[in-house]
This record gives C-alpha cells, sequence and structure tokens, in this order.
C-alpha cells in the first residue's frame, strides 16, 4: 500500500487551507460603501487644507479631507472653518468648483477677486469657479464658516456675475413647498441658474439651497431623490433625522441635535422629524449627481 500518497493528501489539504484562509479573511474585511453619513460639527477634528493657515482652522465633515469622501460625487467638499479673531484663511481659486459660504457665527470679510465682501451671522454668499477668494475675520471673536464646493468639471460655463451673490437668511420668506406638509416652512436660499423661486439663481451642479423650519413635533415627510445628493446640518433644536430604511418602507430614524450633519447619497430615504414642543432648523443644500442632471427639472 502506497501510505506516501495518503499522507500527501493532508498536505495538499494544510497547503490549500493556508491559500484560501487569507482571501476568506480579506474577503470579510470588505467594506459596504454606506447609503448615508454622519458627522457632528462640535466633534470633528481640524485637518490640514488648501486654505489652512496658523489662524485659519479646516473641520472636513464630507467630501475633500474626510476618510469616506469616495462616497461623496458631486459634493467636492463641505466643512466647517474656524477663524481666529482678526485671523485669515489662504486664498484659493478653482477651476471647476462652485463654492458657497454660510457664515454660522461671527463677522466675516471675504475677499472676492478684486472685491470685498463683508458678511454676517447666517448670510450666504455664491463663489463661482475661477474667482479667487479667501475669508478673513476682522472682529475679536471667532468667526465659523460653513463651506462648501461642487464638482463643475463637464457642466456648461456661465456667465460671471457682475457683483457677488449674497444675502441673510431671515431675508428670505418662508414658504411651502409642494409635497411637504404645512408643519415644515421652506427658506429658500438658492437654486440653479433657471430658479424662479429661489432668492439667488446661480447654482450649476447646485438645485437648491435652502433651510427649513420644522414645528414642534412635526415632519417635512419622508422622501428621496433618485438623481441627487443632500446634505442636511442641525442649525438649532433636536428630533430624529430619516436616513435609509428597509425593504419594508419603514424609514431609519436616528436621534438628531444641533451640530448634526447628514450627507445621503442619492435615492436614499431623507427626513427629519422635530422633537414635541421643540421647534428646528435645518440647512440643506442639494445638488446633482455627475451625469444625472436634467435640464428643467422640477427641484
Amino acid at each position: 500500500m502506497n501510505y506516501g500518497k495518503w499522507l500527501a493528501i493532508p498536505s495538499i489539504a494544510l497547503l490549500m487551507g493556508g491559500i484560501c484562509a487569507p482571501l476568506l479573511h480579506a474577503a470579510d474585511e470588505r467594506q459596504i460603501d454606506p447609503t448615508f453619513l454622519y458627522r457632528n460639527t462640535a466633534t470633528a477634528k481640524a485637518k490640514p487644507s488648501d486654505i489652512t493657515t496658523a489662524t485659519c482652522h479646516y473641520k472636513p465633515l464630507f467630501g475633500q479631507g474626510d476618510p469616506d469622501t469616495s462616497v461623496v460625487v458631486g459634493v467636492a467638499r463641505y466643512g466647517e472653518a474656524v477663524i481666529d479673531p482678526n485671523g485669515a484663511c489662504a486664498q484659493v481659486q478653482y477651476p471647476d468648483e462652485d463654492q458657497v459660504y454660510v457664515v454660522l457665527e461671527g463677522d466675516a470679510s471675504v475677499k472676492y477677486a478684486d472685491e470685498t465682501v463683508p458678511l454676517k451671522t447666517e448670510d450666504y454668499l455664491y463663489l463661482p469657479a475661477t474667482v479667487p477668494h479667501a475669508p478673513s475675520n476682522p472682529s475679536a471673536k471667532p468667526l465659523t464658516l460653513l463651506i462648501m464646493g461642487f464638482h463643475t468639471k463637464g457642466y456648461e460655463p456661465t456667465q460671471l456675475p457682475p457683483h457677488p451673490l449674497h444675502d441673510n437668511i431671515e431675508n428670505v420668506p418662508t414658504n411651502f413647498v409642494k409635497g411637504h406638509p404645512s408643519s415644515s416652512l421652506f427658506r429658500l436660499l438658492m437654486g440653479d441658474v433657471d430658479s424662479k423661486r429661489d432668492r439667488i439663481a446661480a447654482g450649476r451642479v447646485l438645485i437648491s439651497l435652502f433651510l427649513m423650519e420644522i414645528a414642534p413635533d412635526g415632519t417635512n415627510f419622508p422622501h428621496h431623490h433618485p438623481r441627487q445628493e443632500e446634505i442636511y446640518l442641525v442649525l438649532s433644536g433636536h428630533g430624529d433625522m430619516v436616513a435609509g430604511g428597509g425593504m419594508d418602507g419603514i424609514a431609519g430614524r436616528h436621534p438628531a441635535k444641533a451640530g448634526d450633519a447628514y450627507f445621503f447619497r442619492l435615492n436614499t430615504t431623507v427626513g427629519y422629524y422635530s422633537a414635541p414642543g421643540v421647534k428646528s432648523r435645518i440647512l440643506c443644500v442639494r445638488s446633482w449627481y455627475p451625469g444625472m442632471a436634467v435640464k428643467g427639472a422640477e427641484p
């Protein structure tokens, strides 16, 4: 009897096991792309960026500088800059990225090409691609600035506005929006270049920048956008953020408070429920997923 033949079989099995084990282990480690991302402005850490200086500190939330940036496609960046008293950020200029600044707290002075634009709390400013710009803090108190950017490569160029486009959130009246309940009011801050309803019509990738004011125990109704990315930032109040859901149609609800930010991939269920006795204010921005823009589509 050839015992060597049978003795070789366990050796082959051990060898094959050694080969397969790393492969199986690698498969087990593969991460599934999330349908939404969660961040909080209070716990986010500052990281070096193209605007960083000794007095300007950028905290990436989504997009560039964030570890999950591959999930965020049309949005180039979304983060918070904290500028020290009398400090300034480095000047930047992007050939293929439109940006929007929103002052969350404090006073700002923004260099916009050859102009200087003063901003105060809850002012917002559109910064078209190719325009050099830099924010600074002319005051003795810290400045907190929200920076959002959108990839414009492949989109038709638009004529630069003759002057900087900016306004204040409170200057924009509240409106009811079709498809949402009366418990939600909307301040329509900025839309695309063809918008007739928004205070500023300027976006190419950006479809709608708006503030939601949700009454106590109210909601905007969970919904989804098949061709768009969206970000919610809770400015005040608390409640439940709706992010994703199951096959049974039940929306996933997550406790949310001021400073919480959620990024939603296209076609992800999104919504918000304000807590009983609490009014919530949510700053939202919606933008096209690359290659899915539809001319004249209802925003």
